[in-house]
């Protein structure tokens, strides 16, 4: 069985939270493992809303130290404590992002009844975070104003299917059976070879996630999210805004469907808009003239891989 992969939009907006939308947040469901990317300070209200199970999240990566990506960070950890969470949570992040959150709840005499882990992001290429049976997180480095990571979610093949009607026609050995869900052809005792190829059903093609939040634009990015199926990358301006962009260490939304096409990604997510838009049509359209299979996120949203 193919597990669910899935990302949820729970706040798209960039430095200030209008037009109804609100700072980044998204979580990614894998199966049964739900992952935060970035925590923005109406994280938990938009949860809610759209009923996100934040009970359920193990990981949380948080991409750079600009608030509108983590403010809402020490009030969910908080909301845990008081929810009286008692399973594990690690937080991914840069440097002083531990010495932050372990400041505030000093001060506020917190004491968390969960086991809190943190793992310290670094700039300096792909690097890998979590890996389990199933998927692999990894980090890599963003341009911005101070150190940013993106995050990368690659799905890992899982055991393969029996074809039934080779099963049912020859009795097979439970070794070979093990062997060729592994992907191992199997030999036995007596010289019979047990093929992968004749008794198992081709592997689905293997499905990756994306996430630049903040970013200048940056050619070099294509190295790590090189034809993935999904990726969600900044667009805080339009190309008349361009010099505004460059000085921010922004992106316009022209310049993500650039990084797109180079990348020969299959969709492209818009996201982080900026406050001077309350229509993002526009945005859409300028994407749309370098990569057609370009989309707005929509707060709420959730998009399968």
């Amino acid at each position: 069985m193919i597990p669910d992969f899935e990302v949820t939009i729970l706040g798209n907006t960039s430095s200030i939270p209008v037009h109804g939308r609100h700072h980044t947040a998204q979580v990614v469901r894998f199966g049964q493992d739900f992952l935060l990317l970035d925590c923005g300070e109406a994280m938990q209200l938009q949860a809610r809303a759209y009923k996100v199970k934040v009970s359920k999240i193990s990981s949380i990566f948080i991409s750079h130290l600009h608030g509108d990506h983590y403010y809402g960070l020490i009030g969910l950890l908080s909301s845990y404590s008081l929810g009286k969470r008692t399973t594990p949570l690690t937080i991914y992040g840069p440097k002083g992002l531990d010495e932050i959150i372990t400041t505030n709840f000093r001060y506020s005499n917190t004491k968390l009844p969960y086991p809190l882990n943190f793992v310290e992001t670094h700039d300096d290429g792909l690097n890998l975070l979590i890996e389990t049976s199933r998927y692999q997180v990894f980090s890599f480095p963003l341009k911005h104003r101070l150190t940013t990571t993106g995050f990368l979610v690659k799905e890992k093949h899982g055991l393969r299917s029996m074809v039934k009607e080779k099963l049912q026609q020859s009795e097979v050995p439970l070794a070979a059976i093990q062997s060729l869900r592994q992907g191992e052809d199997y030999k036995d005792e007596q010289g019979k070879v047990y093929k992968v190829k004749v008794y198992t059903h081709p592997l689905p093609p293997l499905r990756s996630y994306a996430y630049c939040s903040d970013t200048i634009y940056n050619p070099a990015l294509k190295q790590y999210i090189k034809n993935v199926d999904l990726l969600y990358h900044e667009s805080t301006f339009m190309e008349d805004n361009l010099e505004r962009a460059a000085k921010t260490y922004h992106s316009t939304a022209k310049q993500a469907a650039e990084i797109a096409k180079m990348s020969h990604v299959k969709k492209l997510l818009l996201g982080h808009f900026s406050s001077r838009y309350v229509h993002l049509e526009p945005l859409l359209e300028e994407a749309k003239t370098i990569f057609e299979n370009s989309i707005l996120s929509e707060e709420g949203s959730t998009y399968a891989l």
